[in-house]
Order: structure tokens, then C-alpha cells, then sequence
């Protein structure tokens, strides 16, 4: 009698990320790097696909279509990689986020991630999927920070009047090539975000 059948055997264990997570990167790479040297809507999947590395189904696999993967990219570069900052104050952690927020979208690829996003916002539903999830994802990170500070006891702003107040002015001033984006600048967009409110 066989002590060990096979449906006994227990599956392999998966780590968190792996190879997943390393085509994930990868993939995200590529894009990054080929939007940086041509822009949008000018390589295909396949050539994203050799610069990663992998087979260009896997991509279609994963993301479904080049749009798709455009605006994962994006939505991770502007918010998966940009924590709250965590100053142990409302105005540190405004002008924190506002001067990583600025970085972001200064950098070498910041311009043309920008241009992705406008771009794609007018290709349909992966578009407005991506819109929508940057939104989100963005929206409950800053939550997030004005929570801690009104448990601080600190009178903060809603996310509404940070997106407005900081991102929107940051996203425009450099979508129309308005630079720099000094320090200065930076503080006045969080100064006037909390000037209606007391201490």
C-alpha cells in the first residue's frame, strides 16, 4: 500500500512576490524607460515585452492591453511609491508630501508619466479605470495623514482641498512647462491650504 499517494502531497509553498512580482517590475521598467526616451503611444507591447525580458502574452495576461499597463504604471509611479510622509505635524507632513509630490513629477520621466495620464484619459474605460484608481488609491493615503493629525488634535483639511490645493496647481504648472517648482512655491500651495484654519 502506498503510504504517500500523490493528492497527500502538499502544494509548494509561494513567498510573497517572487517571480511575480519580479515581471511586475520589470515590465513597469521598461514602459518607464521607453516613455522617458519616445512618449506615449509610440512602442507596442512587443517591444516592451524585449526590454523586459519576458513573453509579450505574459503582458497581455497580466494587464490585458498596453493601455492597461500604461496607466498601472503611472498610478504606481504617483502613488504606490510616494508614502505619507510622517513629520508628527499637519504643515511637515503638507510640505513633505507637496516636495515629494513636486520630485515625482520633475524627475526624468515625471513630464512624460503626465502626459500618459492626460493621454490615456481619453482612450475609454481603461482610462477612466486608471483615473478613477489613482483617485482612490491616492485619496486614502492623504486620508490617512489628515486622520493622524486631527487625532494629534491638529484642525486639518479634507482630501479635496489638498488635491486641489497641492497636487492640481503642481500637475498644471508643469503640463505647461511653468518651472521651476521652488521650495517657496511649494510652501505658499500648503500656506494657503491652511490659512483658514486656526493654530
Amino acid at each position: 500500500m502506498n503510504e504517500n499517494p500523490p493528492s497527500a502531497t502538499p502544494p509548494p509553498v509561494r513567498r510573497p512576490g517572487g517571480r511575480s512580482a519580479r515581471v511586475r517590475a520589470a515590465v513597469h521598467q521598461a514602459v518607464t524607460d521607453l516613455i522617458a526616451e519616445r512618449g506615449y503611444g509610440t512602442f507596442a507591447v512587443a517591444e516592451v515585452a524585449v526590454r523586459a525580458g519576458v513573453a509579450d502574452s505574459s503582458i497581455y495576461r497580466r494587464w490585458g492591453s498596453l493601455e492597461a499597463l500604461l496607466m498601472d504604471v503611472v498610478v504606481s509611479r504617483l502613488t504606490e511609491q510616494s508614502p505619507m510622509p510622517d513629520t508628527g505635524s499637519l504643515a511637515g507632513d503638507l510640505r513633505a508630501f507637496a516636495a515629494k509630490a513636486a520630485e515625482d513629477v520633475t524627475g526624468p520621466d515625471g513630464l512624460a508619466l503626465l502626459r500618459t495620464v492626460v493621454t490615456a484619459l481619453a482612450t475609454g474605460p481603461d482610462g477612466a479605470s486608471a483615473r478613477d484608481r489613482f483617485l482612490s488609491v491616492r485619496s486614502e493615503q492623504l486620508k490617512s495623514m489628515l486622520e493622524r493629525a486631527r487625532s494629534r488634535g491638529e484642525d486639518a483639511p479634507d482630501v479635496l482641498e489638498v488635491l486641489d490645493g497641492v497636487l492640481a496647481p503642481l500637475y498644471v504648472r508643469v503640463l505647461f512647462g511653468v518651472l521651476p517648482l521652488t521650495p517657496d512655491y511649494l510652501d505658499s500651495l500648503v500656506d494657503r491650504v491652511l490659512a483658514h484654519r486656526p493654530g
